[in-house]
């Protein structure tokens, strides 16, 4: 089922902020982070959720705009807030450029554009979680379901999926340590 397949991604991806939190943690103490770890986990973030997941949850809201308006209401732009993490993201991506540059920048200051992108994708897959998945499953029809399954690509995830990226591996044994 499509839902089970963004909560499935959604729990991978909270593996990735907590991998994100453990080397922040290691930042904030003055201490070296894993860069390469750092740097893996925000290219996961740039090219998987912006590619995938988050057109996958679009398809589904569009559907549930036709079904049910009162909750798309309550939700929001759902397509905006996938924006706005997109630039949260880009934000994380320079800051750590400029820490890796020796560039003058406040710790404090690293520390509080990662931790926002942190929190703020923690809020907004409990937003999807706790609203927005089950509205799309009590009112979404099979038809719904079968349109949107059809146009569903068979990209495996780069990270979690039988076949890692080369480029990932670091962050998923990361992961599983």
């Amino acid at each position: 089922m499509i839902i089970e397949i963004l909560r499935q991604e959604h729990r991978n991806i909270e593996k990735l902020l907590l991998v994100l939190e453990r080397e922040l943690d290691v930042f904030a103490r003055g201490d070296r982070p894993d860069y390469e770890v750092v740097h893996a986990v925000i290219g996961y973030f740039q090219v998987y959720p912006d590619a995938y997941h988050h057109p996958l949850e679009d398809r589904v809201f569009e559907k549930l705009k036709v079904r049910d308006y009162a909750v798309v209401a309550k939700i929001g732009d759902l397509a905006a807030d996938h924006r706005r993490g997109a630039e949260r993201l880009r934000k994380v991506a320079r800051a750590v450029e400029n820490v890796l540059a020796d560039r003058e920048l406040l710790r404090q200051t690293v520390n509080d554009i990662i931790r926002d992108f942190i929190e703020q994708e923690r809020r907004h897959m409990a937003m999807e979680e706790r609203v927005f998945f089950p509205a799309a499953i009590n009112a979404l029809q099979s038809a719904d379901w079968a349109e949107i399954a059809s146009r569903l690509t068979d990209q495996s995830d780069p990270l979690f999926s039988d076949v890692v990226e080369e480029k990932f591996e670091v962050v998923r044994r990361h992961i599983m340590q």
